[in-house]
Order: C-alpha cells, then sequence, then structure tokens
C-alpha cells in the first residue's frame, strides 16, 4: 500500500501550450509509462508521428524510462494537444531539474509555438478569403 502513494506523488509538474490545446503534465518516479486522459500514449495518439513528437523531450534529456508521466490535456485538435504536451513534458523536466534546460531550449521545447487561427472577419467568407470583385 505505501508503494502505490509514493508512485502517486508528483516530483514536478508544467504546462505547456499550443494553438488552442493545454497540456498538465505530472512527472511521477516509474519506469517511462506515459499515460494521456486515462488511456496510454499509443493508444491516444494513433499517428507515430504525434507519439515521437510527444517523446522527444525525454529522448534529448535521456529520461525514457526514468519517470511515469501523466497528461491531462483537452481543447484543440491531435497535433496541438501533441505539441502541448511536448512543451509541458519540457517544462517539467526543467522544473524538476535546471540543467535539462540548455538542452531542451537549444532544440525549441522550452519555446511555446505562438501561431494561432486567424480569426474570420465580419462581412467576408474567412480570415484572408473575401467575396468575388465585380465592376459592373
Amino acid at each position: 500500500m505505501a508503494s502505490e502513494v509514493k508512485n502517486n506523488v508528483n516530483l514536478s509538474q508544467g504546462t505547456g501550450r499550443r494553438k488552442t490545446a493545454t497540456a498538465r503534465v505530472y512527472l511521477r518516479n516509474g519506469s517511462g509509462k506515459v499515460t494521456i486522459n486515462g488511456r496510454d500514449l499509443k493508444d491516444y495518439f494513433r499517428d507515430p508521428l504525434c507519439v515521437y513528437q510527444v517523446m522527444q523531450p525525454l529522448d534529448v534529456t535521456d529520461n525514457l524510462n526514468k519517470f511515469d508521466i501523466v497528461i491531462n490535456v483537452s481543447g484543440g485538435g491531435l497535433s496541438g494537444q501533441a505539441g502541448a504536451c511536448r512543451h509541458g513534458i519540457a517544462r517539467a523536466l526543467v522544473s524538476y531539474d535546471e540543467t535539462n534546460k540548455p538542452s531542451l531550449h537549444a532544440n525549441g521545447f522550452m519555446t511555446r509555438d505562438p501561431r494561432m487561427v486567424e480569426r474570420k472577419k465580419y462581412g467576408q467568407r474567412g480570415a484572408r478569403k473575401r467575396f468575388q470583385f465585380s465592376k459592373r
């Protein structure tokens, strides 16, 4: 029973964001299991590219089998959620150990991607699309 309680203690946490997705990441002692919204990483992200993207910060810092990671992610699509998870894991690793920051920053994992969907303008068909011009 005591081992279960120790396993649920968060070593650090981080918040990641990308587009409209937000991920809350919790690092725990463990063997490298990643759980997203109560499901396994490969069940949640079926696309191997998204799985690779989420695991990048752990791979760069050589922490693949050191932590169990619990992630709560909401908003956006799968690509945005994968980017938010990556950002959150990177922040949690820095919060756990400051020596991880230079390698994560050099690979661009500490920077929040500022690109957002441009809003639709009134009187037009979309953000950039215009109605057809008629001279006569």
